[in-house]
């Protein structure tokens, strides 16, 4: 194993460290849409209060780990999904200042205004990052010389698309579960209830795109079938699937939200046992695409960087397990919650 596959499984892991954390805060903030009073409202923003900003260091760990082992992907991706990732940004600002100022003004009015922001803050990441994911699958329009030559809304196609609502659909189970940890009475009872549903509409949307992708895209399982690694993730995944019906019947909410981080884990996890060698495939030619090997730094800064992690990512991890061990238990609002 050399420093490029290195660096591509730990980009992998920072990616499903994100994607589990921040997953389950973008699906209470949909949630949050359905709810019925400011009681419930500030339970689900106070769920994730303590832990929200936290779970996005994975997003900007993993982006400055791109940037820093295959910078050629990243100039080319970034340039390519400029007006997706700016609207991603403007959407994840508007959430993170919802945080603060929704109880800073006693008016029904203003609150309502900053928790649309909180809404639509976690609803439109979670759909572009699926897009975004998407894209990646079915390949970019990328040709020899590097240069993205596609165009945005060549971006938000039907491959894409669905498989930005079945990225939706598991971030809305995944937040689902938690906010049912979390919370008591009626809003508890009512999380439960939505359990099932929002697990059919992420089974039907992954169904259909797993299938999507076996006749669309062949090269993704070019040599993969032969991998325990993907037989183990495919087992993973279907094992949690069933099971999250199963434990949330039984009441046994924890586990069923384990079974969705696994779920998430496994996706991504099969995904790039799929791209590899590849990170961005290239629509208009496969020789044309971003490899771990053409568009990486050099070895001197893989190794520098590689030791920068071994220290740094130990440390995010306690962080994050001193932080979820601190704020464990359920929700209780006060005057000075959000």
């Amino acid at each position: 194993m050399d420093l490029n596959t290195v660096w591509f499984l730990l980009i992998g892991v920072l990616i499903i460290g994100y994607a589990i954390l921040d997953g389950f805060d973008l699906g209470v903030g949909i949630m949050h849409i359905f709810l019925k009073n400011d009681d419930e409202k500030r339970i689900a923003m106070n769920a994730i209060g303590p832990v929200w900003d936290g779970n996005e260091v994975w997003l900007i760990t993993g982006g400055g780990a791109l940037f820093a082992a295959f910078p050629i992907v990243y100039a080319t991706v970034f340039s390519g999904f400029y007006i997706a990732f700016m609207l991603l940004l403007t959407a994840l600002i508007f959430r993170a200042v919802s945080f603060e100022f929704r109880n800073k003004v006693e008016s029904n009015s203003w609150k309502k205004f900053w928790d649309w922001a909180f809404e639509l803050g976690s609803l439109i990441p979670a759909l572009l990052f699926g897009v975004a994911f998407g894209n990646i699958l079915e390949g970019v329009p990328v040709d020899k010389g590097d240069v993205f030559t596609g165009s945005f809304i060549g971006l938000l196609n039907p491959y894409a698309l669905l498989v930005g609502l079945t990225g939706l659909s598991i971030f809305t189970l995944h937040g689902i579960l938690y906010l049912s940890l979390k919370s008591e009475g009626e809003l508890k009872q009512r999380m439960l209830k939505s359990i099932n549903f929002t697990w059919i509409a992420f089974l039907i949307l992954y169904l259909i795109s797993t299938i999507y992708t076996i006749f669309s895209f062949p090269f993704l399982f070019e040599g993969k079938l032969s991998n325990l690694l993907f037989w183990i993730l495919l087992i993973l995944l279907l094992a949690s699937i069933i099971y999250i019906p199963i434990s949330a019947k039984a009441g046994k909410i924890f586990h069923a939200f384990l079974s969705s981080s696994i779920i998430i884990a496994s996706i991504i996890g099969l995904s790039a046992i799929s791209l590899f060698p590849r990170l961005v495939p290239s629509k208009i030619n496969l020789d044309y695409s971003l490899t771990i090997y053409n568009s990486c730094s050099s070895d001197r800064t893989l190794f520098t960087m590689l030791i920068i992690a071994i220290i740094g990512v130990p440390i995010v991890l306690v962080y994050t397990f001193f932080i979820y061990r601190v704020f464990k238990g359920k929700t209780v609002i006060s005057k000075e919650s959000y």
